[in-house]
């Protein structure tokens, strides 16, 4: 009897909670990228299906915004078919991606769909919410272990600690991408979730079959939101991307989550908010994109199972690392990687400018023999670049600067060290004893 009084109080409360009664609001105007709705009472965040006649699904939107007794959405597809009049309904859910094991060696669009034609992913059974909030701060495990990435100048110079936030800030053509595909192929994370949002469609076969390759595919998920997707897609394609890195985070896995770019995703996020009125600010960038990015950039990191370890690309808009994305981005994270063109330019790559590039948690995850080896690295790299001029032009006479001395006779091996192969992988143990060898070979260079 008392089964039944329970089972008959839990069939109460949902029947209370149950929505018996589904408003039905109607398309009265589209302006731009909105889809202005009159007739329904829903939550921002919220998804609807605009039902277009001849269609054979509805067109999901998420309501974005209010004006004047005016529901707001954006669709999370094409405009093409909707016409004023058209039925919409709530479903009264957020917007949710399916997670499971069966993801990896998978590619998704930008909602979480199959892109790469192996079939649907009908066997995940568990959802997760997109628009998650970043952990409790009090509950994030202190950042104590080293992640190798399997790129030397990284390892050494700007090591990474499992769980940290990286920046790479580069303008376009500069090997931001490469940078990214070697380090999925050769770090010693568990799994790698790639997130490219708002790149060329050209680009996207590129980067999997060339930078990331078929042995980097198979432990990774990629997400896919080209350039020509609607904004919202872009934006939802960088949350599916941290909600589906959570999932295997709470799987106690240590996850690598790599986006490429945050600026394409504030563009996107620009897109939305000047659609639905926001004035433009800093050199047009809504206030809304500024809200955004921490809510984005704050969800990697510890949590008492995992990690996930995050690499943000910011493509840097004419080469001006003081523009407003890459100024706020770099504020938010862990450290950052600075690509130099003119490096680039003269085909050396991995093209990272050292001396203008940091991580923050390196001090506090090497050990004190490997922080003074890169410190005597990076001096005598300075100690050149200072008289690289009068070097070039034979005006430096050795013996003047002792500190230069150094500098000029392990400054061969330095730039082989920075130096690598696409297909190259350094081990961790390896690259702290050439880094070792190029620093002795310094001082025993200069007596």
């Amino acid at each position: 009897m008392e089964s039944a009084t329970i089972d008959l109080s839990v069939w109460r409360s949902r029947l209370k909670e149950a929505k018996l009664i589904k408003l039905t609001g109607r398309v009265t105007r589209v302006i731009g990228l909105t889809v202005e709705v009159q007739g329904i009472n829903a939550p921002i965040g919220e998804v609807c299906e605009i039902n277009v006649p001849g269609e054979p699904e509805p067109v999901r939107s998420e309501v974005v915004g209010f004006r004047d007794g005016i529901t707001l959405l954006m669709p999370l597809g094409e405009l093409r078919g909707i016409y004023q009049g058209c039925s919409v309904t709530q479903t009264g859910k957020s917007f949710n991606v399916k997670v499971g094991e069966q993801l990896l060696g998978r590619v998704l669009d930008g909602l979480g769909r199959p892109l790469d034609g192996l079939g649907m992913l009908n066997s995940l059974g568990k959802s997760y919410p997109v628009d998650n909030r970043p952990p409790n701060p009090l509950k994030r495990r202190r950042i104590s272990e080293v992640m190798s990435t399997g790129v030397r100048v990284v390892d050494a110079l700007l090591t990474c600690g499992r769980g940290q936030r990286i920046g790479i800030f580069a303008g376009s053509g500069v090997g931001k991408s490469t940078l990214l595909g070697m380090i999925s192929r050769y770090s010693d994370s568990d799994v790698n979730v790639i997130a490219l949002i708002g790149e060329r469609g050209r680009e996207v076969l590129d980067f999997i079959e060339t930078d990331l390759g078929p042995e980097g595919l198979a432990r990774s998920v990629v997400i896919v939101a080209t350039s020509e997707q609607p904004a919202l897609v872009r934006l939802k394609g960088a949350f599916v991307a941290c909600a589906i890195a959570e999932y295997f985070r709470d799987q106690g896995k240590d996850v690598l989550l790599m986006m490429d770019s945050v600026t394409r995703f504030a563009m996107a996020q620009r897109e939305v908010g000047l659609a639905i009125g926001e004035p433009p600010a800093t050199k047009g960038y809504t206030p809304s994109v500024f809200a955004l990015l921490p809510r984005l950039l704050e969800r990697p990191g510890m949590s008492d199972t995992g990690s996930v370890t995050a690499f943000f690309t910011v493509l840097v808009d004419g080469d001006d690392l003081n523009e407003p994305i890459s100024d706020a981005v770099r504020g938010i994270l862990d450290g950052h990687i600075v690509l130099s063109r003119s490096l680039a330019s003269a085909n050396h790559y991995p093209a990272v400018d050292v001396l203008n590039s940091v991580s923050r948690l390196m001090p506090d995850i090497t050990t004190e023999e490997h922080r003074l080896q890169a410190g005597r690295f990076r001096d005598l790299l300075a100690a050149y670049q200072q008289a690289e001029d009068l070097i070039n032009i034979g005006a430096y006479v050795a013996g003047s600067n002792p500190r230069v001395d150094e500098a000029i006779a392990s400054y061969r091996a330095m730039v082989d060290f920075l130096q690598q192969g696409m297909h190259e992988h350094s081990e961790y143990s390896n690259t702290l004893e050439m880094l070792k060898a190029i620093v002795h070979k310094g001082v025993t260079g200069h007596r």
